[in-house]
């Protein structure tokens, strides 16, 4: 066998024993008594009480809908942000890290990158102004 696979292989063995281990000794320590109350579905903190197929208000679905649309997207603000800058050898000087490869958005293509990065925040910005006045934002 090669050396290359041997952490790999020992980090597999690591992790198997590592879960392994919890089944067990959770099932060893863990407490054993069934009670009627241990037994009953638990929805939040509260009793069920109704049907569990009820129907849910509209409004529910639109704060779901405008939080996907305003936090999920603007995950792709992050990356920008970083490799924006990381290729400025004068950003990489001032961190001490003069001797790091320099990696990120060539100078060539920084302008047009911001320059799309604007469009999608205005985009964002009139989709957030949009649900605003259309009231999702609103619990009556």
């Amino acid at each position: 066998m090669s050396t290359e696979f041997t952490p790999i292989f020992l980090f597999l063995a690591i992790a198997v024993f590592t879960g392994a281990s919890m089944l067990g000794l959770s099932a060893l320590l863990g407490p054993r008594k069934v009670t009627k109350v241990k037994q009953m579905p638990y929805e939040s903190g509260m009793d069920p009480i109704g049907d569990a197929r009820q129907r849910f208000d509209v409004r529910f679905y639109l704060v779901a809908i405008a939080f996907l649309l305003f936090d999920v997207e603007l995950l792709y603000l992050y990356p920008w942000a970083v490799s924006q800058w990381a290729a400025d050898p004068a950003v990489a000087a001032a961190t001490g890290a003069a001797g790091a490869p320099i990696a990120g958005i060539a100078p060539l293509f920084r302008m047009m990158v911001f320059w799309e990065i604007l469009v999608f925040v205005t985009i964002l910005a009139a989709a957030f102004a949009y649900a605003w006045k259309k009231g999702v934002f609103e619990w009556r």
